[in-house]
């Protein structure tokens, strides 16, 4: 099994998406995501540096990253598929479809939620914070996900983030920006991180289907019908 994977994905499966942790985090934001849902596959990616892979070195940026994505992954792109990416994640998301695509390997769909697109930014207000605001934050998701925030957790998580930070930081869009798969971009009605309009520039990326659903920032989390539903017709009508 790959490296990148929690588990070998399935032979029965009509479609697959990635599904890209977000800064900071691991595959464990999908606990709660089906394994596969109408055909449709959904397959969390581990990235180096954190849970199972927690003693290998990241990537230097962004864009080897996805390349080392696009490498890991290549044996499972035997069907349609696509790539799901939430606020930092969607940036990665963009990068690794960018490559495919000009490797020859064109995904069905890219599915990018609650992040400006790439031409913009970086923003938000994790850029700016220092190492102990950086934990609070740390400390505040983990108490949201029903766990205790034991310090040296914190601590390996917030050296996450702050290097997930730093990649988003130096990355540059690729050229030409467009892809050419098409996109659906979500928000989220109660997003106090990115609103709905500023996901506007997503439509510079490619032709664009904006969706908008109730819920805070992290409501993606706990894997709601319509946006599963979304994602899986978006599998069967490229």
């Amino acid at each position: 099994m790959s490296v990148w994977l929690q588990r070998e994905a399935s032979t029965a499966a009509a479609a697959r998406v990635f599904c890209v942790p977000h800064a900071g985090s691991g595959t464990s934001v999908f606990d709660s995501w089906p394994a596969i849902r109408d055909g449709v596959e959904f397959l969390p990616v581990e990235l180096p540096g954190r849970l199972s892979r927690f003693t290998e070195r990241p990537p230097p940026t962004l864009n080897d990253l996805a390349a080392a994505i696009v490498a890991g992954l290549d044996r499972y792109l035997d069907v349609p598929f696509a790539f799901f990416g939430h606020c930092w994640s969607a940036i990665l998301a963009y990068e690794v479809t960018h490559q495919l695509e000009r490797a020859g390997a064109t995904p069905t769909r890219l599915f990018v939620s609650a992040e400006v697109p790439p031409q913009v930014g970086p923003s938000g207000r994790m850029l700016d914070m220092d190492e102990t605001e950086l934990a609070a934050e740390v400390a505040t998701t983990i108490r949201a996900a029903g766990k205790n925030p034991h310090p040296e957790l914190v601590s390996i998580y917030v050296r996450i983030l702050r290097n997930d930070i730093e990649l988003r930081r130096r990355y540059t869009a690729s050229s030409p920006l467009r892809l050419a798969c098409p996109i659906t971009a979500f928000g989220w009605s109660e997003d106090g991180e990115y609103g709905p309009d500023e996901m506007a520039g997503w439509a510079e990326c490619g032709d664009i289907t904006f969706t908008l659903f109730p819920g805070h920032h992290d409501r993606f989390r706990d894997a709601p019908p319509e946006l599963i539903d979304t994602i899986c017709a978006g599998l069967r009508t490229p």
